[in-house]
């Protein structure tokens, strides 16, 4: 056997050893993990829909695990403070990110310097769920549809204001991509929250908002505002008569705040594995369900991979949207 041959075969022998190595050590470390307290960090105050969820899902998490899952309220700077902890936190499974829509798809063509990097400093687990938005307009606007409602706007191009509760939200960005994808000229209006908007629409100040359905349906069901469309793929359960804005016209058009659990990246991919498949199994529960599902959000799991591939698909969409109609931060 000649030198060249012997050499090959030492190499392959002893990259089979590390392999097999390497398969052992991942094994140990999911088995074995967690052993501590898990800290959970949401980038955003204690009360609001974020931290209800992330609240949600800790609580069922911590009986999975065997190991509490501490919530940790670190917000401000549009929950980039937030994001920037975790991205720097230890790769270990003992610090996770409550991952929102907003920071991961929406800030990095807002802000600049921001203290993570979307794609490359998380490692997403698992998605787990989406609220979508109500397209309401005040009472008095003459429309009964989306389709009213465009043919309207069209004919009285830059008369119709919209509102949202600040500039970026996404309540801000599903009016600019109606806007596109319909072809009409609207004008937005940033109020300082969703109290405020809702206010201005009541009173008929702006006559269109993408709302919430917390503060959206109760006027609906008043007859205050009227619904013409819900913003996600499917229709609502609360509100099964109202279509989506893809059949009522606009094909694609899928506007949620969406949320789910990423870890620094680096984390051991026996941790993430075993993570997602505690987070699908808590969010089959019938109790998760409906808790969820009384909060206002629509439960639904997925894989890693296919939550990083989601994660960059929003950052595309919303990155031109953004681009196309020249959204500057306040």
């Amino acid at each position: 056997m000649n030198e060249l041959r012997v050499l090959a075969i030492a190499a392959l022998v002893a990259a089979v050893l590390g392999l097999a190595t390497c398969l052992i050590a991942n094994t140990a470390v999911a088995q074995s993990y967690p052993s501590r307290p898990i800290r959970l960090i949401v980038a955003y105050p204690p009360g609001g829909g974020t931290d209800t969820f992330a609240r949600i899902v800790a609580l069922k998490l911590t009986e999975l695990a065997g190991q509490r899952v501490i919530v940790d309220n670190r917000s401000g700077a549009a929950g980039n403070i937030g994001y920037g902890i975790a991205a720097r936190a230890q790769p270990d499974g003992y610090t996770l990110l409550w991952g929102f829509s907003t920071p991961l798809v929406v800030n990095p063509s807002l802000y600049k310097n921001l203290p993570f990097d979307s794609e490359k400093d998380f490692a997403p687990i698992a998605f787990l769920g989406s609220a979508q938005y109500l397209l309401v307009v005040h009472s008095s606007v003459q429309a009964n549809s989306l389709q009213d409602l465009i043919v309207l706007l069209k004919s009285k191009p830059g008369q119709f204001p919209y509102g949202s509760p600040g500039i970026g939200s996404p309540n801000h960005l599903a009016g600019e991509l109606f806007k596109g994808r319909a072809g009409v000229d609207i004008i937005h209006v940033a109020y300082k929250g969703g109290g405020a908007v809702a206010l201005a629409v009541l009173s008929g100040e702006v006559k269109i908002l993408f709302g919430s359905f917390a503060s959206s349906l109760p006027h609906v069901k008043a007859g205050s505002v009227k619904a013409l469309a819900v913003t996600g793929p499917k229709r609502s359960h609360e509100v099964p008569s109202v279509p989506t804005m893809q059949e009522s016209g606009l094909p694609g058009f899928d506007v949620r705040a969406w949320y789910g659990v990423l870890a620094p990246a680096g984390t051991p991919k026996a941790i993430v594995t075993r993570l997602n498949h505690d987070l699908l199994k808590l969010l089959s529960m019938p109790e998760v369900q409906e808790a969820l599902k009384r909060a206002g959000f629509e439960p639904s799991g997925s894989t890693p991979e296919d939550f990083a591939a989601y994660i960059k698909s929003e950052k595309t969409l919303w990155a031109k949207v953004i681009k196309d109609a020249d959204i500057k931060p306040e």
